[in-house]
């Protein structure tokens, strides 16, 4: 019964609704619950299998293969969660309730760690799913202070208390589900969705510039000052296409943040790239590419280059005409240490493109949306979004 509750909580939870997210913050009570190392191994695999599911399809879709590649990585991926959260289980002495003396804190203090471990490199390049992201939900508006009262609730319903702890979190539930305005775009911004499959990028071809170029001159209205495209919209960025774009948009009141990849001999970094009239220049590099597809540093350590190059922990805000802006570029969104990462440096806004063609029929795209209102909404920021389907 725990597994199938798990399953069906990282189900829930993670089905691309915003509104859905808390229904994560029951997976620690049935975490702490599990009678024994194994079945909390389950628990734990069943949860994030449940949350991830959509990987399987997604890697199908990329790879032009069958499923099977999908599942095997889908697995292997699920073994950092499960991995941390069996290591830190702790079992109960028999006949002892959960929450109990020195037990019950030392049961919650094991799973804050998990919370820790799975939310931070190195685990955290693949910390999906992470239940903190339905703090947005719970407290919006409370910032930091929000996210230290989920961090709480959360271990508290590790604890013999677990039910007022749920009635307590379902109680701002119900008041946010009530209340919820989506979060504003922030004022002169646009993000403009794209519908060019896997082909966006790929065309190299002055036709194909001056026909986004007209796209961004027709949606761009008297107020908006910055158009975002999604991830990769301008292929492989070099001087000839940076000039093409400015040129471009000579008479337009107006930048361009959008995807591009810079190549070298040892690889390629993804990045934004923010154009105007007047210049063109690399705005943001992506901290967390999708490790396999993008990020294999196996390649560097074999001397073999290529790949794309995980920035990590640089730029967490880019300047644009006086805003600090928090770019998340696709996986990012999925991830808890990016975005904290960008709020310890008070940014005014959150862009967030992707390109989400690979991910048809599943629910990761969505569930990248609702990651990032969720933390839009927790730090009151206004948030634009650009994706390609």
């Amino acid at each position: 019964m725990l597994i199938a509750a798990s399953g069906a909580c990282g189900c829930i939870a993670w089905r691309g609704h915003v509104l859905a997210l808390p229904v994560a913050v029951l997976f620690p009570a049935l975490w702490a619950m599990s009678p024994s190392r194994l079945t909390a191994v389950l628990v734990s695999a069943g949860y994030f299998l449940a949350a991830s599911r959509g990987l399987p399809q997604g890697v199908a879709n990329f790879y032009g293969a069958d499923l099977w590649p999908g599942i095997l990585l889908w697995t292997a991926a699920s073994l950092s969660f499960t991995g941390v959260h069996a290591a830190l289980w702790k079992g109960r002495p028999e006949g002892k309730s959960p929450g109990v003396g020195r037990t019950g804190l030392a049961i919650a203090a094991r799973y804050l760690a998990a919370l820790v471990l799975i939310g931070f490199p190195p685990f955290g390049i693949i910390g999906w799913a992470h239940p903190l992201t339905a703090a947005g939900v719970l407290f919006p508006g409370w910032g930091w202070w929000g996210l230290v009262a989920m961090t709480a609730g959360l271990a508290m319903m590790t604890s013999r208390y677990w039910p007022a702890a749920a009635i307590v979190l379902g109680g701002f539930w119900l008041w946010s589900t009530a209340t919820w305005i989506s979060p504003n775009l922030p004022e002169g911004w646009m993000g403009v969705d794209l519908e060019q499959g896997e082909s966006l990028g790929r065309d190299s071809t002055l036709d194909y510039h001056r026909d986004l170029i007209a796209t961004v001159r027709a949606v761009a209205g008297e107020k908006t000052r910055f158009i975002v495209l999604p991830e990769s919209a301008l292929g492989f960025w070099t001087p000839t296409v940076a000039r093409f774009w400015s040129q471009g948009l000579r008479g337009a009141e107006v930048s361009v943040i959008a995807g591009a990849d810079v190549i070298d001999p040892g690889g390629y970094d993804n990045v934004m790239v923010a154009i105007s009239a007047d210049e063109a220049r690399i705005l943001y590099r992506q901290r967390m590419p999708v490790p396999v597809s993008m990020w294999q540093p196996w390649r560097a350590w074999t001397g073999q280059g290529g790949g794309a190059r995980a920035d990590l922990f640089g730029n967490p805000v880019v300047q644009i005409n006086g805003q600090k802006v928090a770019t998340l570029i696709c996986y990012e969104q999925l991830l808890l240490w990016p975005i904290l990462h960008s709020m310890l440096h008070s940014p005014t806004a959150i862009v967030a493109p992707g390109n989400g063609w690979w991910a048809a029929g599943t629910s990761i795209v969505a569930i990248q949306n609702a990651s990032v209102m969720a933390w839009a909404k927790l730090f009151g920021l206004p948030v634009v979004t650009a994706f390609n389907r």
